[in-house]
């Protein structure tokens, strides 16, 4: 089932759906910035991907004076791996919403992380991949999915059945 979204959104966009604009009040949002964890999504599917059940792909510029290098930790900048973990949720549900499948995004869990590098003040670009394994669209609504994220083309997190579910009032 295409969408009638764009398969590509620029910060602008993402920051129409963190008001609730995209997909309509009630339905799947991002965070607003500073919890906004990426700057665009070039795409994004419903039968894409590794499995051909649906993919996101997006970016996030790093700068060395996001708001994290100055709090974790001092002295020794780093950005906190629950922020990359954060992000790969955020775009599991913005799939979901994507797709048209209505309510609020929550994620309700992941089998496995592994991290096996940083992202420092250094690192230039992150890259966000989401490729789903399974999407239940009945009364439950709900995106399972693996996600990777690479620091300036290097794979440095690994997710294996991240769970998304969207809730109705």
């Amino acid at each position: 089932m295409p969408s009638d979204f764009p398969t590509s959104f620029d910060k602008d966009g993402l920051l129409k759906c963190a008001r609730g604009e995209l997909f309509g009040q009630g339905n799947a949002q991002l965070p607003e910035p500073p919890m906004l964890m990426m700057d665009r999504v070039t795409e994004i599917s419903s039968d894409g991907g590794l499995h051909g059940k649906g993919h996101v792909i997006a970016e996030f510029d790093i700068h060395p004076e996001l708001w994290f290098f100055k709090c974790h930790f001092p002295g020794d900048p780093v950005m906190p791996g629950c922020l990359g973990l954060d992000a790969l949720w955020q775009l599991t549900g913005f799939n979901l919403g994507w797709r048209g499948m209505p309510g609020r995004g929550r994620a309700l869990g992941v089998g496995e992380v592994k991290f096996t590098d940083m992202v420092t003040p250094e690192v230039q670009m992150i890259t966000y991949h989401v490729d789903f394994t399974r999407v239940i669209d009945r009364k439950l609504k709900l995106g399972m999915a693996d996600g990777r994220m690479f620091a300036d083309g290097k794979e440095i997190y690994t997710t294996a059945n991240m769970k998304v579910g969207l809730f109705t009032d």
